[in-house]
């Protein structure tokens, strides 16, 4: 690889994204980032690379470890096309390793799929998830799926009340089980006194991943001014896929995302229950998922993100699709191409 072409790589991509040139690496059956026909400007760029890889984001001062396996492409394997998704893109969690890209860094709205950066928060923010949150009258007055009420004017169980105190844990799990706004909103206040402070904090964790094609608006997704999110409020499918590899240091955020529908929270004096469903179609179809966050909104269309093992349970992809109607159909598609497509050694 020519100098000319590292330096523009790094001014291209932000540093924060750790670009990796492993020269001894190089082979004709190594992946290649798959960029769409309108992004040609970005593959011109990068032009005589023969790999570009974006590691898993890690915290400043923390040392980046290459992991130990590497993905292959397999000979002869044809390149995948999801026609019904406006954006796809699919990376290797732990390598960074693009296996998919289609207008990856079109920037785009992303509803509910903002939630997983508010989880991060939650998990990097509140040392006790057992610690009490008091519910106030924004959190119960939040437009669309609230908890108790996993849709909009469908509900199943109680919701929640202006006074009422719930741990952080149950917030978290109506939020990432159910995309429960009002768990979002009422997090988000009790990390920082408003969400306009916790939409900052948002951001500035963006800036630290080297996430250049983001910036949030609210807590959960729902930008309601849609003159306003359309300029203001957005991602990348390939921002997105970064947050959910960086959120895998998580645990907790994927066992939460992987509890049956009917789940029970309470509130902490217990005398109030709010029952819990699951958004996530395929929890008990596919082998090895390790979670999915939905979105939902008219202006963001039908968004997914999938973490998914391979079947040794060693390898880890995410998945993303934005504004894709079929978008269960073709996570499923996503996930077993990469699979059948890789090998890692």
């Amino acid at each position: 690889m020519s100098i000319g072409a590292i330096l523009l790589m790094i001014m291209f991509f932000p540093l924060n994204s750790f670009l990796f040139f492993q020269e001894s690496l190089i082979s004709s059956n190594l992946v290649k980032a798959d960029f769409s026909s309108d992004e040609k400007s970005i593959q011109g760029i990068v032009a005589g690379a023969e790999i570009m890889k974006v590691e898993q984001p890690a915290p400043k001062a923390q040392a980046v470890e290459i992991p130990e396996f590497q993905p292959y492409r397999k000979d002869g394997v044809k390149d995948l096309v999801i026609p019904g998704a406006h954006a796809s893109v699919i990376i290797d969690a732990d390598t960074g390793t693009i296996f998919h890209y289609n207008n990856g860094r079109t920037q785009r709205q992303i509803a509910s799929l903002t939630k997983l950066m508010t989880a991060v928060l939650v998990m990097e923010k509140v040392k006790n998830l057992d610690e009490l949150v008091t519910i106030d009258e924004e959190a119960v007055y939040a437009d669309g799926t609230k908890i108790g009420c996993p849709r909009s004017g469908y509900c199943i169980s109680p919701r929640l009340k202006i006074g009422e105190k719930i741990s952080v844990r149950n917030l978290l799990q109506a939020m990432l089980m159910n995309s429960a706004n009002d768990a979002a909103i009422a997090l988000a206040k009790h990390i920082s006194g408003t969400q306009e402070k916790f939409t900052d904090l948002m951001d500035a964790k963006a800036k630290e991943l080297g996430l250049v094609d983001t910036n949030f608006c609210t807590a959960s997704g729902l930008d309601l001014d849609d003159e306003v999110a359309a300029s203001n409020c957005y991602s990348s499918a390939y921002d997105i896929a970064r947050i959910g590899a960086y959120s895998l240091r998580f645990d907790t955020i994927w066992k939460i995302s992987r509890l049956p529908s009917n789940s029970i929270i309470s509130s902490a004096d217990g005398k109030i229950q709010h029952t819990i469903l699951n958004t996530d179609q395929l929890l008990d179809q596919m082998p090895n998922i390790i979670g999915a966050k939905t979105g939902f909104t008219p202006m963001a269309g039908y968004s997914l993100l999938m973490a998914v093992a391979d079947p040794t349970t060693k390898h880890r992809i995410i998945a993303v699709v934005l504004d894709d109607i079929t978008r269960w159909q073709d996570i499923k598609t996503m996930v077993n191409w990469t699979f059948d497509s890789y090998t890692w050694r």
